[in-house]
Parts: structure tokens; sequence; C-alpha cells
């Protein structure tokens, strides 16, 4: 080894391990001061009370105040754009529904590029969506809604959210699946969707478990299928789209936590493991099943891969629909 070699390697392998060092202290002493977490819609969105339900958790498990910062706007994307170009220290994170795969197949311009610019923690939790009818609709399952509708072309109509909504897509999923005419009629929230099939304005509508089963209750709609993988314990008599013969019918409104690219590795595992801690508590589960929340804690892989498969799924659902980017 030459002198100049010698020379080098002095010098390297100290600043190696002054690097690892520092990396260390940085996840030993994370938190230190309160993390903000962005909600991407308003107070009460089921976005938001996830979100708000996992930060009080962490807050508890770690010490450190995870502060809800609600920034509503363009379908959830403004947060995700907050979130994407805020410093990558770990002191900012931001909680997603679906919006985070449908955006790109429906907006031209986004000002992140959520597979570049976010970096997945963990995925949080699930809320299952059931399709219902007003009781006026001839149809008791799901076979026989499919067929009504392919007796009647372009006559049965559903309600939704608005364009690009999952209660939206969810039905265009099924109409590309089963080759039928059913019409889009779009309100402005699932709110309003739901009344509308409450008061036959509309025939049908896909909306989460929670939100109609008081109505389903009352009789005043009529469950036909959940579309979970596995049945709903609300609804424990109503079949999965699967059990009732329609395979892929599948759409759970997902959450998962992501934070700006370039955090640091080890504060993304460390986060990671106090989601997985936070979602595994007693008292979280009790809590969550209270409000038909699903704990559904994944790894930053598995958040990724879900990204990706539903980015793709949901490209190939809005190219059916014939939604051009806005």
């Amino acid at each position: 080894m030459n002198l100049f070699s010698r020379y080098t390697a002095a010098i390297a392998v100290p600043l190696l391990l002054l690097m690892s060092s520092g990396m260390n202290v940085v996840a030993q002493t994370y938190p230190s001061k309160p993390v903000r977490m962005i909600l991407p819609f308003p107070a009460g969105a089921p976005s938001d009370i996830v979100g708000r339900t996992i930060g009080q958790k962490l807050s508890e498990q770690i010490g450190q105040n995870f502060i809800p910062d609600n920034r509503p706007g363009a379908g959830g994307n403004l947060a995700l754009g907050l979130a994407a170009n805020a410093v990558p220290d770990g002191y900012t994170i931001v909680v997603s529904s679906p919006g985070i795969a449908i955006s790109p197949s429906l907006y031209s311009k986004l000002s992140y590029d959520a597979a570049k610019d976010l970096a997945p923690i963990a995925r949080l939790a699930t809320i299952e969506n059931v399709m219902v009818v007003h009781p006026s609709v001839p149809a008791k399952n799901l076979k026989q809604f499919i067929a009504l509708a392919r007796s009647k072309p372009g006559v049965l109509n559903y309600g939704s959210g608005g364009a690009g909504t999952t209660n939206h897509l969810a039905n265009e999923l099924l109409k590309y699946l089963q080759k039928i005419n059913i019409v889009h009629v779009p309100y402005k929230g699932a709110t309003l969707a739901t009344v509308a099939a409450m008061s036959g304005e509309v025939d049908e509508v896909v909306v989460s478990v929670a939100s109609v089963l008081p109505l389903i209750r009352q009789g005043k709609v009529r469950p036909l299928v959940v579309l979970s993988e596995k049945r709903v314990s609300a609804l424990p008599d109503v079949p999965t789209a699967k059990e009732a013969g329609v395979d892929g019918f599948q759409v759970s409104i997902w959450y998962g936590l992501f934070a700006p690219t370039g955090t640091p590795q080890d504060i993304i595992t460390r986060l990671n493991k106090e989601v997985f801690k936070a979602l595994g508590a007693k008292d979280m589960q009790q809590r969550m099943d209270a409000m038909s929340i699903n704990p559904w804690p994944g790894t930053p892989q598995q958040m990724a891969d879900l990204l990706r498969t539903e980015t793709a799924r949901y490209a190939t659902i809005i190219k059916s629909a014939g939604l051009k980017p806005q």
C-alpha cells in the first residue's frame, strides 16, 4: 500500500464510523420534538379519524405529540404535495387513502410523484364497502342485480361522491367486469349519494359499512354484497362479491403512512415498528372495531407493493370508464 492509499484509508475508516454513529444517534433520539401528521381531508372524514386515532396512540407510546394538520383540497393532492416537498427529517408524515393511487390517472399535473417523492412507512387500516340498493329495486342479490342491468341497459343508475371517488370507481369496476350499462349520478360527497339511494333518487350506491349500517338496520336500503375479501362482522349475513359469483369485485378503502423521500431509513423503521405496536394494542383494536375500522399493519415494502398494484388497477378502471385526466 502506497503512502496515498494509507492516508486515504486512515481518513475513510474513522469517517465511516462517525457517519454510522451519527445515524444511530438520530434513531435513538428521534423524535425530539412534535411530529406533524398531515391529513388530506377535513375533520370527521374517515382518513381524519384513522389518522387521529393512530396519531394519539403513537403520542402515548413515544412521548412526543403527533399533531394532526388537516389540509383538504384537490382530492387529497394538496396534502400529499405538501408532504412530498417537506424537509425529509421525520417530522412531517402524511396519511393517505386510495386517492394516492387514483390521482395519477385522473390529473395530468400533480405537484408530486408518489413513487419518487414519498417514502412508504406502513400500511395502517382498511374500511370496508358495501353495495346497497333502494328497497324498490327488484334484486335480492348481486347476480339478480347484474341480470336486471343486462335486461335494461342504461336504465339502472348509481350514486357516488363524485367522479374518481372509490364509490364511483367501484361501480365502474363492476361495469368493466360484467359488461353492464348502469348510469353514474355524481353528488357532492358520499353522504348525499347515500341519502339519494335511501330516498330512491338513485337505485344503488357503494359506501362504507359504518356510514350506511343504520339505514340497513332500519330497512331503508338493502345490502347485496360487501366488497371485501372476507365477510364483515357487522353484516355477517351479507356475502362477499366473490361468494356471490363475481370474482375481482373487491374495493376496500385502505390507508397508509408516508414520509418525504430522503427521510432516514432508521426513522422509517422506528415509525413502522411503533405503528405495528399501536395497531396490536388491545385498547386500540377495540376503539377501531367500534368505528368499523380494520387494523391492517404492513411493512414499508408491503405499502409500496400495495401502492404499485392499486395504481395499475385503478388506471385500468379509469380507462374503462372513459375518464380523462384533468
